[in-house]
């Protein structure tokens, strides 16, 4: 009988949302192929997964994990004119190649490792196959985990637009020659979508390597249909309105386009449609739109979520930059059609007019263009049923887990 092959992927940040989830879910795709996968990570909670180590089980150990986060934000201090937006040194972080969990694995997987969790001198540790998959662009940047209209990652860094710093050699030429310096060549590089692999090609740090696209991963058995009025009727949404969904853990990430969405939506009819949010949003900007809403806060719960992407009549994804877009596929797993930008990882989601409307990039009159035509469709239907379909095909977690399973066998087999 042939070896399990066993995979540790390492993760940073809460499982119950944001980049770790499309990991865990991963983690479970690969489960299901019979992988000997386990998660090695920093967040409060384990899902009541064995196969989940986390590194904060004890007081001591979540005292720790704290004050490393923090100081990897400190560097940061030095430059008082600095962007309000996260910045990650990759400078501390834990021994990971102690652990029984790495000295067992065949594979190390890393996904998203910051706020302290890993520190990227240790990848030079690692004596294993390494597999990277970018959740972001922090991984090929000097610090930044969106680099917008910048483009010094591709020369090196340096003159940071996101610290204000006006010094060639400041912390993120550092930070960028420090990455070069200690992530070993032979690295598997991974995009999430072809926006961020070609994004990684083009940089300093990783033209020469070796870099694929896989997309990211939505786990099927947790988003699907749920009947529109059914789900109305559990979250308490009394109108008989169409309903235009917007929603992130935090809205106010300036890649995130919220005031794309807010000039779009002031083009809309306010007697025809009620709007809906989930996420950290500002109501007093809401109450100035004229519309019916609800607000159903920050959500981390899969049922939640399932049931507000159940109750939309379409999702609005009005990122500016996105690695990929992983509410857009949920809403459309949930067979609600989605609107996004024609630009960078979201426009590999959606097929335009097809299961939704890719706008012109960042202009808000298609947007609002967009949502009028997904909303008057006489085909609508239609919509919904490609929109799950394609998430089905492309993106179920078991569909990406049989992708990585053949890089790490081609790995495996040299």
């Amino acid at each position: 009988m042939n070896k399990k092959l066993k995979v540790l992927h390492i993760v940073a940040g809460n499982l119950s949302g944001g980049a770790a989830r499309g990991a865990y879910w991963l983690h479970l795709g690969l489960k299901a192929l019979a992988v000997d996968s386990k998660v090695l990570t920093n967040s409060k909670i384990d899902l009541n997964d064995k196969n989940i180590v986390t590194v904060t089980k004890s007081k001591k150990n979540k005292l720790i994990n704290l004050i490393r986060g923090q100081l990897d934000s400190l560097l940061t201090l030095f430059y008082p004119k600095r962007k309000s937006i996260i910045f990650s040194s990759g400078i501390f972080g834990f021994d990971f190649t102690k652990l029984k969990e790495y000295k067992d694995a065949d594979i190390i997987h890393l996904h998203w490792i910051n706020g302290g969790f890993v520190n990227i001198k240790h990848l030079n540790k690692i004596n294993k196959p390494i597999v990277w998959t970018m959740r972001d662009m922090w991984p090929m940047t000097g610090g930044c985990h969106y680099a917008m209209a910048c483009e010094k990652y591709k020369a090196g860094c340096g003159q940071c637009e996101q610290l204000e710093s006006t010094s060639s050699y400041d912390l993120s030429k550092f930070i960028l020659n420090r990455k070069k310096r200690v992530i070993p060549k032979s690295v598997k590089v991974i995009g999430i979508s072809h926006w961020l692999t070609s994004e990684a090609k083009k940089s300093e740090l990783f033209r020469e390597f070796d870099i694929r696209t896989i997309s990211n991963n939505v786990d099927t058995s947790q988003f699907f249909p749920v009947a529109k009025e059914s789900a109305k009727t559990i979250l308490g949404i009394e109108t008989s309105k169409k309903i235009i969904l917007v929603g992130s853990t935090s809205m106010k990430d300036f890649y995130k386009g919220f005031s794309k969405y807010l000039e779009a939506i002031e083009m809309l009819d306010n007697e025809k449609y009620f709007l809906c949010f989930f996420g950290n949003i500002d109501k007093s900007i809401i109450d100035n739109l004229g519309f019916e809403y609800k607000s159903l806060g920050y959500l981390n719960d899969n049922i939640s979520l399932r049931l507000v992407y159940s109750c939309a009549n379409v999702f609005v994804a009005p990122s500016l930059m996105d690695a990929f877009g992983k509410t857009l596929a949920e809403s459309m797993a949930c067979a609600t059609p989605a609107v996004c930008f024609d630009a960078t990882g979201p426009k590999d989601i959606v097929s335009h007019q097809v299961d939704g409307y890719k706008a012109q990039s960042f202009d808000s009159s298609d947007l609002a263009n967009g949502i009028q035509w997904i909303l008057e469709n006489k085909h609508y239907d239609l919509l919904c049923k490609n929109a799950s379909e394609k998430v089905l095909k492309e993106f179920d977690s078991v569909v990406v887990a049989k992708k990585y399973l053949q890089l790490y066998q081609e790995i495996i087999n040299g």
